[in-house]
């Protein structure tokens, strides 16, 4: 299935887009061909959502804002995500990347954290090393090849090998207006033996409207690496979301995902682990909370290629009103992978009857000596949960909300960041008080 991609922009637009943002000439090259391809590719398959008619296409791109010279000119909607300790913050507006700060103990660290067009233009061979390189293709669908074709902004962290990253890496990506567009690529290397903890929100305003996020993440984690990853998705109703990340772990790497999706809008979020080398490990953990009529597909997938990987994969999602939501689990073992070990758990919370939620766990395995179990389940808050903590004299309702915190609490106590805890806490808070 091919789809309408009557684009407000055209080829001399990226060019012009390119040529400003003084890009080389192979990002040029490469933004045209995805242009080019965009037009005659499929969406992505996706189980059990029908998305040919959601809005993946019509927005206006390169949408610039401007800069601000301190944290105190944020719209408060972005600057209450900040916390006054934070170091080492990157916030982006629609295309431009409108703050940055690098804490002096990072950059003596060797640390480049900055946006990846300003990587690109002082880090260029790093950058072309690594950018689409983690196991995504630009011709994988009709949506990687947009986002190649109309990146803008995105983040650019790299950590030298032997490099602890002591304070959390904050970024903040924000979708403002009518009719446009938020492209960011976020490109994250840890060199061998180092550490780093990143945490991302994006968001898009209430009154924001027909807007589109197209954002893809990759991480390098090296030999004996270990990257966090907390991110949070909390876009209005009228935002449509296409959410990619993906990780390429070597011998003895590590990453942990911690995501949430707790906004309003239609949402395709995938987050896949590549374990390449020999002993390497991804611990993997989502929720979700859909309300209203919202749709929402997300998968978590983890491919073992090297001998003695482990994988830990779990998602949790709480339904209410008319809302309809599909989990996907796929745990792949490829030939050749012995000793590996993969777990996964899928578990939907469904507070209406009018909710519809699947969770699909899904095994494949090509090798004989591994461990590999999935677990999953669909139903409704426990009664005699609710009736314990009733007779205390608690409520139905607040007893429902004690309940799914806890349901929650998995992912959110992941977070690296106190503040962007708190905040997300809010946002599960105001969901359920609907």
């Amino acid at each position: 299935m091919t789809v309408n991609t009557q684009l407000q922009m055209d080829r001399d637009l990226i060019a012009q887009y390119s040529q400003s943002a003084q890009e080389p000439a192979w990002m040029l090259e490469l933004r045209q061909e995805a242009l080019t391809l965009a037009g005659t590719l499929p969406l992505p398959h996706v189980e059990k959502t029908k998305i040919d008619k959601w809005n993946f296409t019509q927005f206006k791109p390169f949408t610039q804002e401007t800069a601000i010279q301190d944290l105190k000119d944020l719209p408060p909607s972005i600057a209450e995500w900040v916390g006054e300790n934070d170091e080492n913050i990157l916030v982006q507006s629609n295309a431009s990347t409108i703050f940055h700060k690098q804490s002096s103990k990072l950059k003596e660290q060797g640390v480049i954290f900055t946006d990846l067009q300003t990587a690109l233009r002082e880090h260029a061979d790093l950058v072309q090393k690594y950018f689409m390189k983690a196991g995504i293709e630009v011709s994988q669908s009709n949506l990687t090849a947009l986002h190649t074709a109309l990146w803008s902004g995105g983040v650019f962290l790299y950590v030298p090998k032997n490099t602890v990253v002591e304070e959390p890496i904050l970024a903040l990506f924000a979708l403002t207006g009518e009719g446009n567009g938020m492209v960011p690529h976020v490109l994250i290397v840890a060199e061998d033996n180092s550490r780093v903890a990143y945490v991302e929100k994006r968001l898009s305003a209430k009154n924001s409207v027909n807007n589109v996020h197209n954002g893809i993440t990759e991480v390098f984690v090296g030999s004996g690496a270990k990257v966090t990853f907390a991110g949070l998705n909390s876009f209005a109703e009228q935002t449509v979301d296409f959410s990619k990340r993906i990780a390429y772990v070597k011998r003895d790497g590590r990453i942990e995902w911690a995501i949430g999706e707790t906004g309003d809008g239609n949402s395709v979020s995938e987050t896949f682990t590549i374990l390449q080398e020999n002993g390497a490990s991804v611990d993997s953990k989502m929720i979700s909370i859909g309300t209203g009529e919202q749709k929402g597909n997300f998968t978590t997938r983890a491919i073992h290629v090297g001998k003695h990987t482990e994988s830990e994969l779990l998602s949790k999602g709480v339904l209410l009103d008319q809302a309809a939501q599909v989990f996907s689990g796929i745990t792949k073992i490829e030939k050749g992978a012995t000793k590996a070990n993969g777990e996964q758990t899928e578990r939907l919370l469904m507070l209406s009857k009018q909710a519809r939620g699947d969770a699909n766990p899904i095994l494949l395995i090509d090798e004989d000596d591994v461990k590999c179990g999935h677990a999953a389940s669909v139903g409704r808050i426990d009664e005699i949960q609710l009736y314990y903590l009733m007779s205390r004299g608690i409520s139905r309702r607040e007893a429902e909300k004690l309940i799914i915190r806890g349901f929650l609490d998995p992912v959110v106590a992941e977070i690296p960041l106190e503040s962007v805890q708190n905040r997300l806490n809010e946002a599960i808070e105001r969901k359920l008080s609907r």
